[in-house]
């Protein structure tokens, strides 16, 4: 009877213990499917903006190096070769193809068609090869974003040309040449062979990438070395005491300090105080390294900490002393989840945009830097300056920047999710 009576009790209790577990079920699978789908929403929304830039429109010209035009004298001197007008020629080319003069009205259209830069491939042809002066020879020549943008689909043609950035002019051009097969659509070395440019068809981010790397560089060099130590020292050698106490609540607050302080902090300090060069990856560098530092120290007490105090004693017990037996067996244990937490923080240092503003690694650098004291900027102070221009290029540049940033950080968090699953021990 009793038995009757306690499962009468129990049974709305289990069943509602039940309901709530499958409620709470429900509500982690539904806000994982949420999470996983605002991710996939965000790599198609950046992918679908991106991937056309990592091709490009090139035009073929049969361009005339009229020895007139060039080096006029024949002396062939490197200044005169320098210093030619070899814009001429690229316009003479389109005129010649499209059977105007430079008298036409729609001349000055015409001659945008091609990118203002593209001159500087001429020349540099002719200083490589003076031979060259005389000969006429087909050269294939970057498009102007305008021209690129419409090949691409991304300019309406159905709209009047008042409201578009190309002419019906220059589109009759245009699929003029395409009819011929001097339109090209070829990979964007470019993207990766350039620096920055004002002309977005030929603006690349090799020189954000090596600046980053350099920012990187100068943070493991300093971080690592200090973070690894002190952590070692707070871990194994410290005493417990108040002002131990006080370091550790310390390191544990500056590791939730907003990236933008240590900005303000290297502006302060390292650019107004001890004169470092601004826009400069020892100063990126050192702000990121002073970022990355509370985390390091973090994560390597806790990669110290989960190693048994039974190594420590069994090596203390065969004759070595504390520090031997903390370098020689202890850090070695530690080392994969060491390095785990150094390739996370520095992945998430690699992605940091805010503090490098605040030290001005946002100008417009369009050098590749040679040393760290060099002025450069960074991959996401890249991203943040093109997301700010107006060009329909630009934008399609900023999200291919961005799918560059993301595919750097996933390998680096695929080699910390490599490095802690190998080398990582269970106890």
């Amino acid at each position: 009877m009793s038995s009757i009576i306690n499962n009468d009790i129990l049974s709305p209790i289990s069943s509602k213990r039940t309901r709530k577990e499958k409620l709470f079920k429900i509500c982690g699978l539904s806000a994982i499917i949420f999470a996983l789908s605002m991710l996939i929403i965000l790599f198609i929304t950046i992918f679908s903006k991106g991937y056309s830039a990592f091709y490009q429109t090139r035009i073929k010209l049969d361009i005339n190096f009229n020895e007139e035009l060039i080096d006029p004298t024949g002396a062939r001197e490197i200044t005169t070769l320098n210093t030619a007008d070899y814009s001429k020629l690229i316009s003479h080319s389109l005129f010649k193809f499209l059977n105007i003069d430079k008298s036409h009205p729609k001349a000055s259209e015409i001659k945008s068609l091609i990118s203002y830069n593209s001159f500087l491939t001429l020349r540099d042809r002719v200083l490589n090869d003076p031979l060259i002066i005389g000969k006429t020879v087909k050269i294939s020549l970057i498009a102007s974003d305008d021209v690129d943008q419409m090949i691409k689909g991304k300019i309406n043609l159905n709209i009047s040309q008042e409201n578009r950035k190309i002419s019906d002019f220059q589109v009759e051009a245009i699929n003029k040449l395409k009819s011929n097969g001097d339109i090209l659509t070829v990979f964007n070395k470019t993207l990766f062979t350039k620096s920055d440019s004002r002309e977005p068809e030929v603006s690349g981010v090799l020189g954000a990438i090596i600046g980053s790397f350099y920012c990187l560089f100068v943070a493991v060099c300093i971080s690592v070395p200090i973070g690894v130590f002190a952590a070692i020292f707070l871990q194994e050698f410290a005493k417990k005491n108040k002002i131990t106490d006080f370091i550790e609540i310390n390191i544990n607050n500056l590791a939730a300090v907003p990236s933008i302080v240590f900005g303000l902090l290297g502006l302060s300090v390292f650019i107004n105080f001890f004169g470092l060069p601004r826009s400069s990856p020892i100063v990126g560098g050192l702000v990121l390294a002073l970022m990355s530092l509370p985390t390091i120290v973090i994560v390597t007490r806790a990669s110290l900490l989960a190693v048994p105090d039974t190594i420590r004693d069994g090596a203390i017990a065969l004759g070595a002393s504390k520090t031997q037996a903390i370098f020689n067996q202890v850090l070695p244990l530690a080392t994969p989840g060491i390095c785990t937490g150094v390739i996370i923080a520095l992945a998430r240092a690699l992605g940091e945009t805010a503090p490098l503003l605040m030290i001005g690694m946002i100008a417009f650098i369009p050098d590749t830097p040679v040393a760290i004291t060099d002025p450069a900027t960074a991959l996401p102070a890249q991203i943040f300056m093109w997301a700010d221009h107006p060009e329909r290029a630009f934008i399609e540049r900023t999200s291919a920047a961005i799918l560059i940033l993301l595919s750097f950080l996933i390998v680096m968090n695929a080699a910390a999710i490599y490095i802690r699953n190998k080398f990582e021990k269970k106890w």
